[in-house]
């Protein structure tokens, strides 16, 4: 079996429209709703996406059996008022709930949280279980920078202002997925913002008490840990000055995705922190979905590197494609 542990919804353009909306009349207008029906969503999935087919076709053709999607996290907008970051969350996670219903056998569902960086992150929890509870979620994106690189920064991941998040999670044994959302910066794009954050949270995660505090604590971490499996050296010289543990051994309480698109970064990924902590992913139809013209190759199809890797043994491989998404989501086939 073939799971894919890290891809985003294709929803409606009626969910983006209700966005505009919102942005547009700042909530003057009342909540509304998207209003989706389960055939828009249908059609929306068999509707050719990113230079392709449509999302479920590209499934078939990369041989996913089950994908994992979450809220496109660059649409999240979590620095804008608080009340449309909530409304339009909620919108998004209906819809996801909503696609999960109609295929369950080929999607699970990560529910994006209404963070905002005014807010703490206590008051996400109640919505946040009933996302789990009622819902059928196997487990909630997780923002490190809600303010979207606007000079309004939130803590970084290993101080105790994220600590009532963790004990949720740890209650509700699901996993965080750390992936930041939009980015306001002139500076950089959202792109590089993801790993910009994705470097921060590892490097904070790991230098903290968080994982002696919540042993039991499921974080998977986004695109291959961002920079960390490169420069993990850099952190390993500094925890071998201060006489503790290697930095590269505290990098197995994380998890990894393996939304990578080059053979070379893969192997890195897997040499450096273990095929037992990675889960296979694509974001396949997104950013990557795009042919190689050396190779012929969609970018994102990155099954058949992994398959090629013959130092990996077949029971590794069946780790990264199935059992670690398997044991970290608690999925049941």
């Amino acid at each position: 079996m073939v799971i894919d542990a890290h891809a985003h919804v294709t929803a409606p353009d009626s969910l983006y429209v209700y966005k505009a909306g919102l942005l547009a009349h700042r909530g003057g207008h009342g909540r509304g709703s998207v209003g989706a029906t389960d055939q828009d969503l249908i059609d929306a999935l068999n509707k050719p996406v990113f230079g392709g087919s449509s999302h479920l076709q590209q499934l078939k053709e990369a041989g996913t059996d089950m994908q994992i999607i979450s809220p496109r996290p660059y649409q999240m907008m979590h620095s804008e008022h608080p009340k449309l970051v909530t409304w339009y969350i909620e919108e998004t996670n209906n819809i996801i709930a909503q696609e999960v219903k109609l295929f369950p056998k080929v999607f699970r569902g990560v529910c994006g949280l209404p963070q905002s960086p005014s807010v703490p992150i206590k008051n996400c929890l109640p919505y946040l279980e009933r996302c789990v509870k009622e819902q059928g979620f196997v487990g909630c994106l997780l923002n490190p920078d809600p303010g979207e690189c606007s000079g309004v920064e939130t803590p970084a991941l290993g101080e105790r202002y994220w600590y009532p998040l963790y004990e949720k999670l740890v209650e509700l044994d699901i996993p965080g997925h750390i992936h930041s959302a939009g980015c306001r910066s002139e500076r950089l794009t959202y792109s590089l913002h993801f790993i910009n954050e994705e470097n921060i949270a590892v490097v904070s995660l790991l230098n903290s008490n968080v994982f002696s505090d919540f042993p039991t604590l499921k974080i998977l971490v986004s695109h291959g840990g961002g920079a960390i499996p490169y420069q993990f050296a850099r952190f390993e010289a500094a925890a071998l000055r201060r006489g503790g543990p290697r930095f590269s051994d505290k990098m197995r309480h994380l998890y990894y995705d393996t939304v990578l698109y080059s053979a070379e970064a893969l192997a890195l990924l897997f040499k450096t922190v273990g095929p037992d902590r990675c889960l296979f992913g694509t974001e396949r139809p997104g950013v990557g979905t795009v042919k190689d013209p050396k190779t012929g190759k969609w970018l994102d199809e990155t099954r058949h590197i992994i398959e090629g890797f013959e130092w990996l043994s077949p029971a590794e491989k069946k780790m990264i494609f199935e059992d670690n998404a398997k044991k970290v989501f608690k999925l049941d086939g």
